[in-house]
């Protein structure tokens, strides 16, 4: 009797232990994070004045990826969404660029644009989006059908496109912020014919109209030693505002009839999606049955304040300040509604950014600006006159150029001899570093480097015909602000940290990137990886041993 209660003892315990390890594995609720435009160092730079329940708990509780990268070009935000999720580059996803020229229609097209679909929650074309041109599936579409549709997906965002394509083709609902006159929370027909009450009795609240407001420094603006000074020749600012410098008196600065078009591009942005974030969690009951749910949220505030501020200004540093205690609150939320330990997080981003150009030649770092439009009508005098023959370029458009096939096969020229004597020419150009044409990319294996990044984000039936690359901290854009693109460390060094259920305390400096944060989702819940996927499970967290992160 002894030996069979002893028998049933520890069968009971083992039951308990391999439930208990089979509950880790299969997380209430994958929630992740996308924060636009950060910077690997904004975590370094900033982190003595972060609290303790935002970005330092993430991090010393939970698994920090150091060197994590793009690991293709360009670093923008549709591609840098498609890619984290979807476990793969734009090679294969297909989403090339925020935009592209569509050299089948002879236009240029948005990423999430589709004019098939109606708006839900406004009378606007805000609404008319989808994601039918992303190839692939995300790891929360593989989700969705791992669990027979039972399993939620919901995105949220300011940005549509950061919204759309992380929840992929299945998602119950993605919500964008249609600001404009409207402040609202809108969809689109792809995924609903009406918004849920509980959106409805948001957009109705004041909640969004509260934040027009002054936007000042969360602390005493002279103890942000960690960024440039307030007032400088560096930074955008607001229309209105003489000077780029705190405060903001955004019900003052806003259009008149675009009031809340601001708030985008203010701190309180961030404010506005956790707070709806929040809402979504509780009303859609995500994380209480189960099924895994998966939320995908991104920040997108903190991209049009480094637009238009710089990343090495002190707006950008305050937004940082407080979406650290966004971050705290989504923890504190989450904690309370699907219960600590049951729900996983990872934070990413979709690409890092450029200090300003003219901020670096002023403390003589070489870089500088690109003049777009005077490089394409150089590009068609040559090909004019090496060719005897006009308009055998179509477009420029992404630092990619496309032929015009029908004015080539008249003039029989041959795409190889155009490829090459335009890149032959390109190279000579002041601020071209290096270039690369289709024949080079589509025939040949690229392993590391420029012409490896190139590869990964390019697309044989959308992309160019040639793709040239600007020399470093060389961009189109204006004088002042940051902007991003490259396959320059300083776009593509973004931060990567795992969080909760089914991750281990540690770190690494191991290289990892992007498209290996899908298949290592996938691994923590036992589900197919997208369909796409070319990253790899991130080993050296779902092997290692547990360790001890100091504060």
């Amino acid at each position: 009797m002894k030996r069979l209660a002893f028998l049933l003892f520890t069968g009971l315990l083992t039951f308990q232990a391999f439930s208990q390890e089979k509950s880790q594995e299969q997380p209430k609720l994958v929630v992740g994070i996308v924060v636009d435009q950060m910077r690997y160092d904004y975590l370094t730079r900033f982190w003595d004045r972060f609290g303790e329940d935002g970005f330092k708990k993430l991090i010393n509780e939970g698994y920090n990826f150091k060197n994590n990268h793009f690991n293709y070009v360009p670093t923008y935000t549709g591609p840098g969404h498609a890619s984290v999720y979807t476990g793969t580059s734009p090679m294969n996803h297909g989403i090339i660029g925020n935009g592209w020229y569509d050299k089948f229609i002879h236009e240029s097209v948005y990423c999430a644009g589709d004019d098939s679909v109606e708006s839900v929650g406004t009378q606007d074309d805000a609404g008319k989006m989808s994601p039918h041109r992303m190839k692939t599936t995300s790891f929360a579409d593989e989700n969705r059908l791992h669990t027979q549709m039972r399993g939620k997906t919901i995105g949220v965002a300011l940005k549509d496109r950061g919204s759309i394509l992380p929840a992929g083709h299945t998602a119950n609902a993605a919500y964008w912020f249609h600001g404009a006159d409207e402040g609202k929370w809108i969809t689109s027909s792809f995924y609903m014919d009406e918004l849920p009450q509980w959106v409805k009795d948001f957009n109705d609240s004041d909640k969004v109209e509260a934040y027009l407001k002054t936007w000042n420094t969360l602390y005493d603006i002279e103890t942000y030693k960690e960024s440039g000074s307030d007032v400088n020749e560096f930074e955008g600012g607001y229309r209105g505002k003489e000077t780029a410098s705190f405060p903001y008196d955004l019900t003052e600065l806003g259009d008149t009839d675009r009031k809340f078009e601001i708030l985008k591009a203010s701190a309180y942005g961030n404010d506005i999606t956790t707070d709806f974030a929040l809402a979504a969690i509780d009303a859609e009951e995500l994380g209480q049955d189960e099924d895994t749910d998966v939320l995908t949220l991104s920040y997108s505030s903190t991209d049009y304040i480094g637009h238009n501020f710089g990343v090495n200004s002190k707006e950008v540093q305050d937004a940082y300040l407080r979406l650290d205690q966004n971050i705290a609150d989504l923890l504190t939320h989450l904690d309370e509604k699907v219960g600590e330990g049951n729900y996983t997080i990872f934070l990413t981003a979709d690409h890092g950014g450029v200090d300003v150009p003219a901020y670096l030649e002023s403390v003589n770092i070489p870089a500088g600006y690109f003049e777009s439009d005077e490089f394409t009508e150089e590009l068609k005098e040559f090909t004019s006159e090496e060719f005897d023959e006009d308009e055998l370029i179509e477009s420029v458009y992404n630092s990619q150029i496309f032929f015009n096939y029908e004015v080539m096969e008249e003039a029989e020229i041959s795409s190889s001899e155009l490829q090459s004597k335009l890149a032959h020419y390109i190279l000579q150009l002041d601020q071209i570093d290096k270039v690369f044409t289709r024949d080079q990319l589509s025939g040949g294996s690229f392993v590391t480097g420029a012409g490896a990044a190139i590869q990964n984000g390019f697309n044989q039936k959308r992309s160019g015909d040639v793709v040239y690359v600007l020399d470093p901290a060389t961009i189109v854009y204006s004088r002042t602000g940051s902007t991003h693109g490259s396959g320059l460390m300083y776009d593509t060094h973004a931060p990567l940290i795992f969080y909760g259920n089914g991750v281990k305390k540690g770190s690494t400096t191991q290289r990892t990137e992007i498209v290996d944060i899908a298949p290592t989702v996938s691994s923590i819940l036992g589900i197919s990886f997208p369909n796409g996927t070319t990253g790899t499970p991130l080993f050296m967290m779902l092997d290692a041993e547990e360790t001890e992160i100091s504060e």
